[in-house]
């Protein structure tokens, strides 16, 4: 939609300065000297509440990350002076209530809290996020959303949620909470109440003075580097993992990209076609698609082998063991 001459366009610096070691391409709004924010629409200002907000198309723009929504909320405080600078008084000292030129009551202004309403859609050259709400603390650089279809999608992966979903920039972590799911870009799954994952740049920070790193010229797509890597998944409640063979249940668990394995803790569950075997721990290699059932000295594994069940032209039970010929039984509980 072609944005009118009713574009209105604020310039405000943030709480936090740019440090001199920055990680790039992440959904980080906590370092930079401004924030760029524009809309369509209308624009209120509340002397009160001290914010700031932007009607109809409304956009911010800090270094390589945008956001976008129908409405958003500037949070505002006065900036506090460099240490050892004497606090300077506003211009409209001394005036009367609303007779001064700034309605925000004068002085340097920062923002330390953005809030995104509608139609939420948060962006780098590399990851992405979407919701239908949206609170950024930029003290803690830390983005939390909330709506219907909740997801943040790298290169690597795409983690979706039912109820919240987290960023916080300053551990690499990503949390989704509420029928939480992790899909690599390879099609390995992870389920869970909880999924927590943290990642790891591919790039190490640039050093103070260093030059920035090239862009290779034949690159195909903006999303296919510069991001960050998915190092490890942290999974709890009603946790499920699926491989081409096996189904694999647990109380919780946790997942390695790099090896691609998993191991799932609790009540564990183990299902080939009819085949099943249950236990307190099991290894999942996801890429070999094989789940081994483990146990600590004395415990026991019990199950149920369907005799001549099998899976396409594999007629294995749960772990690679074969399935017997004899009639199905359970073990003795």
């Amino acid at each position: 939609m072609n944005r009118t001459a009713r574009l209105l366009s604020l310039t405000l610096t943030c709480g936090l300065p740019a440090p001199g070691i920055a990680f790039a391409q992440a959904i980080d709004m906590s370092h930079g000297q401004q924030v760029n924010i524009s809309n369509a629409g209308s624009t209120d200002w509340n002397r009160d509440a001290q914010t700031v907000t932007f009607n109809d198309q409304a956009r911010a723009v800090r270094g390589d990350v945008t956001v976008d929504a129908d409405q958003l909320i500037a949070f505002l405080r006065k900036k506090a002076p460099p240490p050892g600078q004497p606090v300077t008084p506003p211009a409209d000292a001394g005036k009367q209530d609303g007779q001064g030129s700034d309605p925000m009551g004068g002085g340097s202004q920062e923002i330390y809290r953005l809030q995104a309403i509608g139609h939420v859609h948060i962006y780098t050259p590399t990851d992405q996020g979407f919701g239908d709400k949206a609170v950024y603390d930029i003290d803690q650089a830390t983005l939390v959303m909330t709506g219907h279809a909740l997801k943040l999608v790298t290169p690597q992966d795409v983690l979706t949620a039912r109820d919240v979903m987290e960023y916080h920039s300053n551990e690499h972590m990503s949390v989704g909470r509420g029928n939480a799911t992790v899909t690599t870009n390879d099609g390995r799954r992870i389920l869970a109440d909880v999924l927590v994952g943290y990642s790891k740049p591919d790039q190490q920070p640039a050093q103070p003075g260093a030059p920035a790193p090239v862009k290779p010229a034949n690159a195909p797509d903006p999303l296919s580097s510069g991001s960050s890597k998915l190092e490890k998944v942290y999974a709890w409640g009603h946790v499920f993992i699926r491989t081409p063979t096996e189904t694999v249940v647990g109380d919780r668990g946790v997942y390695i990209p790099d090896t691609s394995i998993a191991r799932v803790l609790g009540h564990v569950k183990i299902t080939r076609g009819q085949n099943q075997i249950n236990g307190a721990a099991a290894i999942v290699n996801m890429k070999a698609g094989l789940a081994t059932m483990t146990q600590a000295p004395g415990a026991r594994v019990e199950g149920l082998v369907v005799p001549n069940e099998t899976s396409g032209s594999d007629a294995s039970a749960p772990g690679g063991k074969p399935a017997t010929s004899t009639p199905s039984e359970r073990p003795a509980r």
